[in-house]
């Protein structure tokens, strides 16, 4: 794998606690998967979702908010209550093509492959291109598992002289990484999806999202210069936490690849 290049380093990831993130790129400031409930139940038609600690920061902190990256709009622990009152406020949401129907006019849905040109806010050359790729929310094929735990979309960010950014949503599919990075590889930042999370009722308990020796090897497959795991804590459902990521990496040898990000 190559060294992590100077771009990598510059732009720091602001974490919240499961998938939500913050992050400046050309300018523009990205939050992915908006969580600022408190602990609660959240029932769902076939598992009950349950939130296990608050936010590491106050959505009330978060300042201007340019465009969500929102894997998908289906489940409480990608998009909660104030989440999805949070997107009232964000000019842009970028979802998945259901998602881009249900959220209304500030939402756009991307099929696999579609891009957005973005105007940068840092008075750089061209846009950010914000391009939709693969991702599955479950063991198997697409057509296998949509219909239980619904479409979902991760994001490549693209822009003239600016890291290429891989944000995975909720993906469990490493040929679905596979895929991406023969488009996009070498990756200089990927914030990954992972945590494990497995419920008992949906796909034997297989997991739903790559547990951390997939991580570790998604990374691999990317080429990723640097890796900010998010979705890995805050939900009961999730069975792998940050001491599994950091033993992952480590096995891989790719301990300096991961960054934690700031916490709230």
């Amino acid at each position: 794998m190559s060294s992590p290049t100077l771009r990598t380093v510059p732009f720091p990831v602001r974490v919240f606690g499961g998938p939500t993130a913050l992050f400046e790129y050309g300018g523009l400031r990205f939050l992915t998967d908006p969580t600022f409930d408190g602990p609660g139940a959240h029932p769902s038609p076939n598992v009950l979702l349950t939130k296990t600690a608050s936010a590491g920061g106050s959505q009330d902190d978060l300042g201007r908010i340019d465009v969500v990256l929102l894997s998908h709009d289906e489940h409480a622990d990608n998009l909660d209550t104030s989440g999805r009152a949070l997107l009232a406020d964000v000019p842009l949401t970028l979802t998945t093509p259901g998602g881009g129907e249900r959220l209304g006019e500030s939402a756009t849905g991307l099929v696999d492959w579609q891009s957005v040109a973005l105007e940068r806010r840092d008075g750089g050359p061209g846009t950010v291109t914000v391009t939709g790729v693969p991702a599955i929310h479950g063991p198997g094929k697409r057509e296998d598992v949509e219909p239980i735990t619904g479409q979902v979309v991760g994001f490549v960010l693209t822009g003239e002289g600016l890291p290429t950014v891989y944000v995975s949503g909720d993906n469990a599919s490493l040929d679905a990484v596979r895929e991406i990075a023969e488009r996009f590889a070498p990756i200089d930042t990927a914030l990954l999806f992972a945590g494990a999370p497995r419920f008992r009722e949906i796909f034997d308990g297989e997991v739903l999202v790559l547990d951390s020796a997939q991580a570790a090897q998604a990374a691999k497959i990317l080429d990723a210069g640097r890796v900010v795991p998010v979705h890995y804590d805050s939900w009961a459902h999730f069975t792998e936490g940050r001491d599994e990521l950091v033993a992952a990496f480590a096995a891989a040898g790719l301990t300096d690849r991961v960054d934690f990000g700031v916490r709230g």
